[in-house]
């Protein structure tokens, strides 16, 4: 068997292995964090002082749910402040995967911080008007507007959304972009053009993806990437892209996350109703709830991660067998799987307790070795 043209790099999993730990660490952290706040808010009755205190002075349900919501969310993001900013600046300096200056991390998370503030406004807004006029069946209805939330956003993602974070632009490169535009419509895909964008203005990861829906799709490739990888390398990443396209991945994700949405709106509708003269609310409608809300979803979601990462590992494989016979080049997906480990600080071969509850995508090194078998098949 041909040896891999890439090796591991054994310092570089050393750290990866520390980073992972810490970023486990920093995770359960800012878990504990905010169901700490959510419980200590409720327990002190902030929550229905907080409401009489904006009712005595504003009688529109519509601004009471969003001034409600502003005064719950800011405390929480000062507290979580300093955390954020150790994970996503100091940490990633300290383990140097960050290009980031100090002044980038803090215009990123303020854009971020008012893009999720006005997209989160209209949703929450909608969601307590559903509980205000159909307060039996506002659960079913909320997941529906989820569901086109969702699909809207993904649509307008590659031409509203990241381009507020980063610069999208045609890729110069004629044979690389003719290639992958080939390799589309061989998977029957119809992309808008391949772009190049800066991601080493943040960090030292390669990444690229295939965004958006219809007329918007389009392939990305961070200049990271672009630097580092060869060509049948990137064309095996992409290839493994378009399987999920072509496997119908995002419907059938939507499918499964609107399902998991209505349970966690049933739950919240049986907890809110139930448990209305208990957190000391006037109805399920009551602004009051809102603690109680996100307690709720918060509990749902935890305890339905592992089989959505189940789920999600399972697709994986799916696409990465897709790249394989697609591409016809199972050395260059293992080279890149190898370079993407080096480059990303990507923990190889992780805990099995650790993929179980937490990772999304096969361990790296389990895609290697499936790329290895696939090509000794073939010899």
């Amino acid at each position: 068997m041909q040896e891999p043209t890439v090796q591991i790099d054994d310092e570089r999993q050393q750290k990866a292995r520390e980073y992972s730990r810490i970023q486990r660490r920093l995770m359960l952290v800012d878990l504990v964090i905010g169901a700490l706040y959510l419980i200590v808010v409720i327990a002190a009755g902030w929550h229905t002082s907080l409401r009489a205190a904006i009712l005595s002075r504003i009688a529109s349900p519509f601004l009471n749910v969003l001034i409600f919501a502003l005064a719950l969310g800011l405390p929480y993001s000062l507290l979580d402040l300093p955390l954020s900013f150790f994970s996503g600046y100091v940490l990633p300096h300290r383990f140097e995967q960050s290009n980031q200056t100090l002044g980038g991390w803090i215009v990123d998370l303020i854009k971020s911080l008012a893009l999720s503030g006005i997209l989160g406004g209209i949703l929450l807004s909608i969601v307590y008007w559903l509980l205000r006029a159909a307060p039996e069946l506002w659960w079913l209805y909320a997941g529906g507007v989820m569901l086109f939330f969702t699909v809207v956003i993904s649509a307008l993602n590659p031409v509203l959304f990241a381009p507020l974070f980063y610069k999208f632009i045609p890729l110069d490169d004629d044979e690389l972009a003719s290639r992958l535009t080939v390799l589309a419509e061989q998977s029957g895909i119809e992309v808008t053009g391949v772009y190049r964008f800066d991601l080493s203005t943040r960090t030292k990861s390669a990444n690229a993806a295939v965004i958006g829906l219809g007329t918007t799709r389009r392939i990305i490739l961070g200049d990271t990437l672009l630097e580092s990888f060869t060509y049948d390398e990137i064309e095996t990443v992409l290839a493994h892209e378009f399987a999920h396209i072509v496997h119908k991945d995002m419907p059938l994700s939507l499918v499964i996350n609107s399902g998991l949405t209505l349970i966690s709106l049933w739950a919240v509708h049986l907890v809110l109703r139930w448990g209305a003269a208990a957190f000391d609310l006037t109805g399920i409608a009551d602004p009051a709830g809102m603690p109680v809300f996100a307690l709720t979803v918060g509990v749902i979601s935890l305890i339905a991660m592992p089989l959505g990462n189940a789920f999600s590992r399972w697709r994986e494989r799916m696409a990465d067998q897709y790249a394989l016979e697609h591409t016809g080049k199972p050395q260059s997906f293992a080279d890149a799987m190898v370079r993407l480990a080096n480059q990303n600080l990507g923990e190889i071969n992780p805990e099995r307790w650790e993929v179980v509850l937490l990772h999304s995508h096969p361990p790296l090194a389990e895609r290697i070795a499936f790329a290895e078998g696939y090509k000794s098949t073939k010899e």
